[in-house]
C-alpha cells in the first residue's frame, strides 16, 4: 500500500470554496497560493484558466509537452429573476438531479457580500398535497430561493447573474472525504499534490498543469487552454461514477471505491488513445499501483477537449471513483486519490 502523504485538510478546503462556471475566482486564488514555489512559470489566461509550467531536465527526442487538466468549477446556479415576493428564480449551471435539491441551504454571492437562502421547489407541503402531487418530481425551473427579504430589499441586494452555491461543509467519513464539490476539486487537489511531490525532482517531460474553468457547461476552459499550450500528450483529471453501494448492479458500477484510480477507456466526450491507456495500465501494474479500467456511458471531461484541439492530441483521462456525484455529499476514497498521485508521479518523474 502506498504511503504517499496527502494533505486531506487542503482537499476539504477546496471542496468548501464557491466557484460555479464563470465565477471560479475563490478557487483560482486558492490554487495560485498553493502553486507558489512549485512551478517555473504560472499564468492566468484570458478565460481564467491557471496554467503552471514545469520544464523537463535536459534535451531528448522522447521529451513531450504534457498537459494535465483538472477543472475548478462546480455545479451551481445563477440568479435569473427576482419576483414580486422577493423570491429568486435560478438558472442551473451543470447537470442537477432535482430529487437531490429539496430543502437545501444555499448562499447567494452578491457584490455586497454573501446572503443565506433556502432552496425549495414551488410545491405544496406533504400535509396538503394530493397523492399524485407527492409523486411528481419538480423541474429545476420550479425551484426558488427564499432570502427572508421582501422584493424591494431583495432587488436592492441581488443582481441578475449573481452566483448561487449549495451549502455543505466537507468532512471525513471513515476512509472517505465527502463534500459538495469533489467534482472536480478532488482532481484539483490531486494535481496540486503531484506538483508538491515533484518539487526538487527532475521531469522527463515538459509539464503544463492546467486548472481549468467552465468544464461543467461544455469543457470550455480546457478548449482554450489546449490551443494555447499545444500539448503533444493530454491527460484529463476528473471524477467518475462509483455505483457500488446499495441499489446498483456489479455490471453498472463503472468503478468501485478503494479499488484504485480509474483509467478511462470511454465516455461520451472521448475514446481514450489506446496506447496511452495501455501505457498507464502497464505502469500501474509494474509499480503496484491500484487501478481500474473505466467505461462511462455518459459524461465528459477536459480530456475530450484536449484530444480534439488543433490537429488532435493523444489523450486519456484518469478518474477518481466517486459516490453520489452531483450531490452535496460527493464522496471519494483517500486511497484512490493517493493511487492517482502515485501514477502521475511515476509517469512524470
Amino acid at each position: 500500500m502506498s504511503t504517499t502523504d496527502l494533505r486531506l485538510d487542503v482537499l476539504m478546503q477546496l471542496s468548501d470554496l464557491p466557484g460555479v462556471p464563470g465565477q471560479e475566482d475563490a478557487v483560482r486564488d486558492f490554487v495560485l497560493g498553493e502553486l507558489e514555489g512549485l512551478a517555473d512559470e504560472v499564468r492566468v489566461d484570458a478565460l481564467g484558466n491557471v496554467i503552471a509550467f514545469r520544464g523537463a531536465a535536459g534535451e531528448g527526442a522522447a521529451r513531450q509537452r504534457v498537459m494535465i487538466s483538472a477543472h475548478m468549477d462546480e455545479i451551481g446556479f445563477l440568479v435569473r429573476f427576482v419576483d414580486d415576493k422577493g423570491f429568486l428564480r435560478v438558472q442551473a449551471l451543470g447537470g442537477f438531479d432535482a430529487r437531490n435539491l429539496f430543502a437545501r441551504n444555499v448562499t447567494v454571492h452578491t457584490r455586497g457580500g454573501k446572503l443565506s437562502g433556502i432552496l425549495q421547489p414551488g410545491t405544496k407541503p406533504v400535509h396538503v398535497a394530493s397523492a399524485e402531487e407527492r409523486k411528481k418530481i419538480p423541474e429545476i425551473r420550479e425551484f426558488f430561493i427564499d432570502l427572508g427579504l421582501d422584493s424591494e430589499e431583495a432587488r436592492r441586494q441581488v443582481r441578475i447573474g449573481d452566483m448561487v452555491t449549495l451549502e455543505q461543509s466537507a468532512r471525513q467519513v471513515g476512509r472517505l472525504i465527502t463534500g459538495k464539490a469533489m467534482d472536480d476539486r478532488a482532481s484539483v487537489f490531486m494535481l496540486l499534490e503531484v506538483l508538491r511531490h515533484l518539487k526538487g525532482q527532475s521531469l522527463k517531460h515538459d509539464l503544463y498543469a492546467v486548472f481549468s474553468v467552465q468544464e461543467e457547461v461544455g469543457l470550455r476552459g480546457a478548449i482554450t487552454a489546449a490551443y494555447g499550450v499545444e500539448p503533444t500528450i493530454g491527460i484529463g483529471l476528473d471524477v467518475t461514477l462509483a455505483i457500488d453501494g446499495v441499489g446498483g448492479s456489479p455490471e453498472d458500477a463503472v468503478t468501485r471505491l478503494g479499488d484504485g484510480i480509474g483509467i478511462k477507456v470511454f465516455d461520451s466526450s472521448m475514446i481514450s488513445t489506446r496506447w496511452l491507456v495501455d501505457e498507464f495500465y502497464d505502469l500501474a501494474e509494474s509499480r503496484g499501483i491500484k487501478s481500474q479500467l473505466e467505461v462511462l456511458s455518459m459524461g465528459g471531461t477536459d480530456g475530450g477537449a484536449i484530444q480534439r484541439s488543433r490537429a488532435g492530441v493523444p489523450t486519456l483521462t484518469l478518474s477518481i471513483p466517486t459516490r453520489y456525484i452531483h450531490t452535496v455529499v460527493e464522496s471519494v476514497h483517500e486511497q484512490d486519490v493517493r493511487a492517482g498521485v502515485d501514477l502521475l508521479l511515476a509517469y512524470l518523474a
